[in-house]
């Protein structure tokens, strides 16, 4: 096995162990605002869990947030909670709107233009909540 393959079956490994920590049970549940139930996660945290903890090398915990909100919408930005939970923790994680609107735009070749379209409300919902919490509402 390579230094890849173990670095990648770690990955892997540490993904399921996550997974069952928390609650199985919302794996499927569904409802409207849930990405409002988990909260986003410092900077520091993203960095330890994502970042470059694990792979001093690797991808940065920004850089990882704006890959999977790429895959995101080329699946068509189907899974709201999901999508607006990583534009929030992307935020925190030092993504500015461009960035995120930037990477969205790029999709639409892959995923279409009603994928982008999808994505960008998606997105905007959630800068314009950041908008009101730093205006005070």
């Amino acid at each position: 096995m390579s230094g890849y393959e173990k670095l990648f079956q770690q990955m892997l490994e540490q993904s399921h162990k996550m997974a069952k920590s928390f609650n199985p049970a919302l794996e499927s549940f569904q409802v409207h605002g849930f990405d409002k139930l988990m909260p986003t996660m410092p900077k520091d945290f993203m960095e330890m869990m994502w970042g470059n903890t694990f792979n001093p090398e690797g991808l940065d915990a920004k850089t990882r947030l704006l890959v999977v909100l790429a895959g995101l919408t080329v699946l068509g930005a189907q899974a709201d909670a999901q999508f607006k939970l990583t534009v929030r923790h992307a935020l925190e994680a030092g993504a500015s709107e461009r960035e995120i609107a930037e990477v969205i735009y790029q999709m639409s070749m892959l995923g279409g233009i009603p994928a982008m379209s999808r994505a960008l409300e998606l997105a905007q919902s959630v800068f314009d909540e950041k908008t009101g919490e730093e205006d005070g509402g």
